[in-house]
């Protein structure tokens, strides 16, 4: 099959890799696993064999087409079942399920957002991603160094929000058909939930979130006391005992609930 460059398809010929997303998702037999654009089916093989029951979403026509054909014996047994659709459009009726996939690139955000932040949550999700995306989600790992992984952003702290981020391995570019320009990682996602968001509302905390990485150059008291005032937010920082001088980046998931917490209430 030819991949569709306005799709994003690059095809995952990596026999290691592949084995390595499937390990990253920690599955057992009878497991419920939704995986994202299967291509030609090499992940959705991978997954049959362990013993899981697989929803697979595909929206290219012909791989469609071609997948129905090459799985037409799991999916007429009931272990595979084959959705065309776009996945940012589908809606999952099952609970209790991991999330398994070779993301394309262009929609990595907006399949995290709808995944992490919905109702029914993924209990794990094993994504195979662009490495640099991945280093944003990942930032600063316990026990990880500044300099080799740089600052917190929008997108790791969101993430830190809903569950534990772990970077799994690399996966070189030429694992790819059609080869991509650069790297990409596969990443873990676990211990996926909402408790984080007990004693303030999630939507009042990715509206504090976004102030406070607003202006890059500002100090994160300067962009929050944009919607708080600054009275309330030299108070806070006082109360939590947090530098002036902190900029959005360097706080970490546990300082922005806090400081979500505080200015709620």
């Amino acid at each position: 099959m030819r991949a569709k460059k306005s799709l994003g398809q690059h095809f995952l010929k990596s026999e290691r890799a592949i084995s390595k997303i499937v390990e990253a998702g920690d599955l057992v037999p009878d497991d419920a696993v939704l995986e994202i654009g299967p291509g030609e089916g090499v992940l959705t093989e991978k997954l049959l064999a362990v013993g899981c029951k697989v929803i697979a979403v595909e929206k290219d026509d012909a791989l469609f087409e071609f997948l129905k054909e090459k799985f037409y014996k799991e999916i007429k047994a009931g272990k595979l079942e084959l959705v065309h659709d776009d996945i940012l459009n589908f809606k999952l009726k099952i609970e209790h399920y991991k999330l398994i996939a070779n993301i394309p690139y262009n929609i990595t955000g907006a399949i995290l957002k709808k995944f992490l932040g919905a109702k029914n949550q993924p209990k794990t999700m094993a994504l195979l991603v662009q490495k640099e995306v991945a280093k944003r989600i990942i930032r600063r790992p316990l026990g990880g160094s500044a300099s080799k992984w740089g600052k917190e952003s929008i997108l790791s702290i969101s993430v830190k929000a809903y569950g534990t981020p772990r970077y799994v391995e690399t996966v070189k570019a030429g694992s790819f058909v059609p080869m991509p320009k650069i790297d990409s990682a596969i990443i873990a996602i676990e211990n996926i939930s909402k408790q984080f968001f007990q004693g303030f509302r999630e939507d009042d905390f990715f509206k504090t979130l976004k102030t406070g990485f607003k202006s890059k150059r500002k100090k994160l008291s300067s962009n929050l006391s944009t919607i708080f005032g600054k009275n309330k937010i030299r108070e806070v920082f006082q109360k939590l005992n947090l530098d002036d001088n902190l900029r959005a980046e360097d706080v970490g998931i546990e300082t922005w609930g806090k400081l979500v917490s505080a200015l709620s209430s």
